[in-house]
């Protein structure tokens, strides 16, 4: 069960740094575009990011239902819990204003939006991956 956790913890990890690289340089960044740029840019942004970010979030949340599969818990029902919020808010709020900027003319009140919510999700993200570390070193 070691080394799954070691793999759990290198997902984990790996959609922290992610989601600060996203949080402080490219939403912020999608500020700067011009109008016109922004959501053409952005339809090239989306797919790129989405080949990282979906395999990692899956891979998440496949440990999640065997972490799971395993025991019930603390630990597993609080990990499950944070990912289930990240996703919902990833699909209920980032996605829909990813949306957005892609089909709007001014995408930047979108962009601005999105800089906002997503403090949620890098907030969750840290607390996840800070939970995963104590429950390692308190197996280990």
């Amino acid at each position: 069960m070691y080394h799954v956790h070691q793999y759990s913890l290198l997902l984990d990890f790996g959609l922290v740094v992610l989601i600060w690289i996203v949080q402080l340089i490219i939403y912020p960044g999608f500020t700067f575009y011009a109008k016109e740029n922004l959501a053409r840019w952005h339809k090239v942004y989306t797919p790129r990011i989405t080949y990282i970010v979906l395999p990692l979030m899956v891979g998440q949340a496949a440990m999640a239902v065997y972490f799971l599969s395993q025991s019930l818990d603390s630990f597993t029902l609080s990990y499950t819990g944070l990912i289930i919020l990240v996703w919902l808010n990833t699909f209920l709020q980032a996605v829909p204003l990813h949306t957005k900027i892609q089909h709007s003319t001014h995408g930047l009140p979108f962009a601005n939006k999105l800089v906002t919510i997503n403090w949620s999700r890098t907030i969750l993200w840290n607390v996840l991956f800070i939970l995963h570390l104590i429950q390692v070193h308190r197996l280990y």
